[in-house]
């Protein structure tokens, strides 16, 4: 399926693609960007100041973007675009898709030119047709990301989460452990809030899918 990607991308006139879904608790990528550079993306933070991002998720709708000019950036998206520039990102096409629950996942097309034109260069309804199909396909499939994000959760927050998954009582689990019963309460809220989760159960089935516990 990557190899496909890569190559219709290339049929198209780009020169690489990356395919992000966007949670709560986690961000994945499956692109053929150059892997350092997905690394130092996910490293530094650069999800959440990315425009790309920010603008698919406030207009959820096939869009081409390339660098403002300089004077309407901030320092730290200045120095994000120059760096993707070095390797080879310079302009794109992005098409944003809403998925279950509120998410939302996300191909880009990018290109080394300074800027491309999505009248000429993709048909957009095709474009959010498609997304949606590689979206379904990906879940179905669950491929190993090629980079990712996520939260993590302190070594008893965890415990007190694997714990409660097994259907353990917070008192069950203060006796178990031998910790105060608001110990566990204090951990288990916690973890709920790092993982985003609207409930105990919830948080549960969250750390259960992501393999946190």
């Amino acid at each position: 399926m990557k190899d496909a990607l890569t190559d219709a991308v290339r049929e198209l006139g780009f020169d690489c693609y990356a395919y992000l879904n966007i949670q709560p608790v986690r961000t994945t990528a499956i692109s053929n960007y150059r892997h350092e550079w997905q690394q130092r993306y996910f490293e530094r933070g650069y999800k959440d100041i990315d425009p790309v991002v920010m603008t698919a998720r406030a207009r959820m709708e096939a869009f081409t973007w390339a660098p403002e000019s300089p004077r309407k950036l901030s320092s730290r998206v200045r120095a994000f675009y120059a760096e993707a520039g070095d390797w080879g990102i310079r302009s794109g096409i992005t098409i944003p898709i809403r998925t279950a629950f509120g998410h939302m996942s996300m191909l880009t097309v990018a290109s080394h030119k300074p800027s491309v034109s999505l009248e000429h260069d993709i048909d957009q309804l095709a474009a959010v047709t498609a997304v949606a199909l590689l979206h379904a396909k990906l879940e179905q499939h669950q491929p190993e990301p090629t980079a990712s994000a996520r939260v993590e959760l302190t070594a008893r927050q965890a415990l007190c989460l694997k714990w409660s998954a097994e259907g353990k009582s917070m008192k069950a689990i203060a006796a178990i452990e031998g910790m105060s019963f608001a110990t566990v309460n204090f951990h288990l809220n916690n973890a709920r809030k790092a993982l985003d989760a609207g409930s105990l159960p919830q948080a549960t089935a969250l750390a259960t899918k992501l393999k946190l516990i």
